[in-house]
């Protein structure tokens, strides 16, 4: 194959993650998001947000970063953040779906690419830290505005929020946590 060859079978491959059905809802409740729409929608985030991370974070590489983050989702599928998964199962897929889809491109573009998922994975660098951050505030916006509809459906309360998204946040995004925080526990608050 040649080098466009292998750059037109990644992208044909990675057009299928807009067939990979997320739980969370778009904003008007009237069907769940898919996992392309939620990459672009999150490099969005990062586009118009990006004063929120720390400061001398690479934009450019976040949105890579974002745009990139859930293309394992074509094989591995999407994964409710409240759901009940198997984790290591779930790591495993998503390193085999790795492997597979990033080395449908040219060595030189798979490398760069894969290097891009990895450190986000690893959430260790600041610009890793804010994708991850916006990759955890953006369904809590959504549920805010379909009145919990997913909320509902996992059983999830205030606490289990502040656990598995609001740590990330925090860690990456402390402001949008503490614009965030208010909203979340005044919707649980109304539920009562």
């Amino acid at each position: 194959m040649t080098r466009l060859d292998r750059q037109i079978a990644f992208l044909m491959e990675a057009e299928r993650l807009r067939q990979v059905t997320r739980s969370t809802p778009i904003g008007d409740g009237s069907r769940p998001e898919n996992s392309a729409e939620h990459s672009w929608h999150l490099a969005l985030f990062a586009l118009v947000l990006g004063e929120h991370g720390a400061e001398g974070i690479d934009l450019n590489r976040v949105i890579r970063m974002l745009i990139l983050h859930d293309i394992v989702e074509v094989d591995a599928g999407d994964h409710p953040i409240h759901g009940k998964v198997d984790e290591a199962a779930k790591e495993a897929a998503e390193l085999r779906a790795a492997d597979r889809l990033y080395g449908l491109l040219p060595e030189d573009q798979a490398a760069e690419l894969r290097a891009l998922w990895d450190e986000f994975e690893a959430g260790e660098t600041p610009e890793a830290q804010f994708a991850k951050a916006l990759d955890r505030f953006q369904p809590p916006l959504l549920n805010l505005a379909t009145n919990g509809v997913n909320w509902k459906l996992y059983d999830v309360d205030a606490e289990k929020i502040e656990a598995r998204v609001g740590r990330p946040i925090e860690r990456g995004a402390p402001g949008l946590w503490a614009w965030l925080w208010p909203k979340v526990t005044s919707f649980f608050a109304r539920q009562a």
